[in-house]
Parts: structure tokens; sequence; C-alpha cells
């Protein structure tokens, strides 16, 4: 990749009449959510030029609520980023998971098996975060824009179109990255590129619950009834999910019938489920998607714009930062030292490290959800071999290490 000249950024805002429409800077991010705004701070800590474009509104940023569990190497990048003030102050760190199956509760200590520990920290929490130490830096971050198309990926000079208040603007940049999500426009503008997918015949019913958690490490449970799960997003709220059917409706579950549920599936003797107000509930459809590459001229793509995982093994969020990482480690080579072997190569490496990824979150899922047959044997059948798979992941201290360096995570690397 041949690189050219660039002026420092200037912190510059996006213009605001015609005369200067044309902007130039060294990366496009398309996408605020935390993919791109931590590939912002990492741009920035090399003191590369970058603009951040949404299509959504700042609140509407804000307010997603996602994922909540961050893998050591998580903790540990935002940590090197000089990121992690609010994450100490409120992030909960954990020291292992529990497998509940058959009216039994047993723990998979992490820090005894991998030495090392996950922490409870809301997506949302990080974005409001990362966000507020953009606008802290000034940040050139631009949101509600309308019409974002990026152009000219093959050559040397990609450029980004999008409308601003009405405004047509344009962005020469060396580097487009595709930060947008699954229903973004970076994915789609890769020819040729295909999606590899898996759906799911369930999904799950969470709750965000007025009460302080019933438990001190998350439980993922196997249930005839179905998978449930309680993990927190506080010391005073509580995150809980029920399987449901794919196609099954918020408005058929009432508070007390989830309540309902969720005791007879977390239920075992000697513990108590604490109940509260249900603050948040709605339902989320289980699917596996991968794309066929995460790069194509001078596009990258990251996090969800490339890859969605199942929930159960809690990777989403932390896959979208592991791809930062990458590429970020790339771009600097790249853009300040001329070396572009990372960039040439960060496709292939982050499809490596995500599809191990991929097994794990199918894996888990598998494992813990109850799986419709064409009889009521080949039902048991399945959940007997369940619960013999449960017997020996808990029993045996490989198959207990395994997932215990999975699930804390694999480490961020281009091997």
């Amino acid at each position: 990749m041949r690189r050219r000249a660039l002026p420092a950024h200037d912190g510059s805002t996006f213009p605001r009449t015609r005369e200067d429409a044309a902007l130039r800077t060294q990366v496009v991010i398309i996408g605020a959510g935390p993919a791109g705004l931590l590939l912002g701070h990492v741009l920035h800590r090399a003191g590369i030029g970058f603009t951040i474009l949404e299509a959504r509104s700042r609140e509407h940023v804000l307010g997603r609520i996602r994922a909540g569990v961050l893998e050591q190497g998580s903790v540990d990048a935002l940590t090197e980023l000089g990121l992690d003030a609010d994450l100490r102050e409120h992030g909960l760190t954990h020291r292992g998971i529990h497998l509940q199956f058959e009216g039994a509760r047993r723990h998979i200590d992490f820090v005894d098996l991998v030495g090392r520990t996950v922490t409870i920290y809301g997506q949302q929490a990080l974005v409001r975060h990362l966000l507020a130490e953009h606008e802290r830096l000034g940040s050139d971050i631009r949101f509600e824009l309308a019409d974002v198309t990026p152009l000219g990926l093959d050559g040397s000079s990609p450029r980004v179109r999008a409308t601003d208040a009405g405004r047509a603007i344009e962005l020469d940049a060396d580097l487009v990255v595709g930060a947008d999500g699954f229903h973004g426009v970076c994915r789609p503008a890769i020819p040729g590129l295909r999606g590899l997918e898996r759906s799911y015949p369930f999904g799950w019913l969470g709750i965000l619950a007025d009460v302080p958690p019933s438990t001190d490490d998350l439980v993922y449970a196997l249930h005839p009834d179905g998978f449930a799960m309680h993990s927190m997003r506080s010391p005073e709220v509580s995150r809980l999910y029920l399987q449901v059917g794919h196609d099954a409706s918020i408005d058929d579950w009432s508070d007390a019938r989830i309540w309902d549920a969720l005791q007879t599936r977390l239920g075992v003797a000697g513990w108590t489920l604490h109940e509260g107000e249900v603050l948040e509930k709605s339902i989320t459809p289980m699917r596996s998607y991968v794309a066929s590459t995460m790069a194509h001229g001078r596009l990258f793509l990251v996090g969800d714009a490339a890859h969605i995982v199942p929930p159960t093994g809690a990777k989403g969020l932390n896959s979208a930062i592991a791809d930062v990482v990458l590429l970020g480690r790339a771009i600097v080579a790249g853009l300040l030292r001329g070396d572009d072997a990372g960039l040439h190569g960060y496709g292939d490496a982050a499809l490596a490290r995500q599809w191990k990824v991929q097994q794990f979150s199918e894996w888990m899922t598998d494992l813990l959800h109850v799986h419709e047959g064409p009889d009521a044997a080949a039902r048991e059948f399945a959940y007997r071999s369940q619960v013999g798979r449960l017997e020996y992941v808990t029993g045996s201290r490989a198959a207990r290490q395994s997932l215990a360096e999975q699930y804390a995570g694999l480490p961020f690397t281009t091997e």
C-alpha cells in the first residue's frame, strides 16, 4: 500500500458550507459503536487523523443495550489505552461461571484453571465512556448523517460521501473502516462477499430487573424446559435470560410468567432467586454469521459489520475489540512506518480468530439449549446427551481448562 504525505489532524469538524465541502483525513471510520469509537482512540494515541461518521443520533448510540461480559484481553486493551477509569470503578470482576444441570450447580474457576478473569461491564457504559473521552479530546465525530457511501475502495484514494444536515459532503482518506454493524453500508460495498450463517430455532427473552444479583458468578442452566441464565449489570441490577421459541412474542410473557420460569429453571436446593421490578424486557433471535472476507482494497470491516455470534459465549463485544486491536496495529504500522504487511494480512488473521470464537459460541449454545426433535424419544436422547457432555466438562480438569481458556478469551494475536 502506497503512502501519501498527509496533513496533521487538527480536530476540525465537518464543513458547514458547500465551499469547503471537501475534507481530508487519514482514516474514515463509519460507525460510532464500541468498535468505531475504540479504534478512534487507538488512532488518536498514535497521532493518526480520523473522522467517525454515524447514521444514528447520539442519543440512539448511547441508548443501545448490548453485551456485558469483557474478556481479560478486552480489559487489558482498554487499560493499555488509558480507557479503564470507569471500568475500574463500575466493572464487576468474576473469577468464573456456574454450570447448572440436573438440579446441581458446579463452578468453573477461571483463575484456578487459566489464571484469568472476566469482567461484567455493560456495552452501554463502555460506549458512554469512550464517547465522553472523544468529546474531551475534541475528536471529529458526526451523528445523524444520511446516504453514507464508501467509494473508490480499489484505488489509492478512497473516499466517503454523505449528507450532513442536508448538505453533501465528501471525505478523502487513506483507509476506510466499516464499523457500522450488521445492517450498515460497508459490508455490501465489498463485491463478491458471501455470508456464512446459521440460524437457531430459539431465542433469548432477556430482562433487566431492579434487584441485586442472587449469585456471585454468572449461572448457565440447562433445564428440561429450556436454557436459563443469571447475569448482572451492577450490584443493584440483575440481568436474566430464558430460552424461548424463535417466534415467541414478548406480549405473551407477563412479568409473573417470566419469574415463574426463571424460578423453575434456575432453582437449586438451598438457594433463593430474588425477584424485583422488571425494568426492560425483549426477545433476541439467535444466529451466527461470518462474512467471507473482512477486507477489500482500502476498506476493512470490524465487529458486527463482519460477524455475529449467539450471545451464549459472551463473544460479540469481545470479538469487536479483538478486531480493533488487530486492525489498529496494522494501520499504525502501515501509515506511520510504511509496513503494510499487517493491513494485507488483517482479513485472514481476523477471520482465523473469529472462526475459533464461532465454534466456541456454537458449542456453548448447542450444549446448554434444549433442542426439539421429531418425537419425544429424540428430544430426550438429545437432552441426556447434553447432560453427559456437561458431566464430562465439569468432571474433567482438562475440559474445564479448555472452557475457561476460551471463555476468558483467546489472545489478540495474528497467529
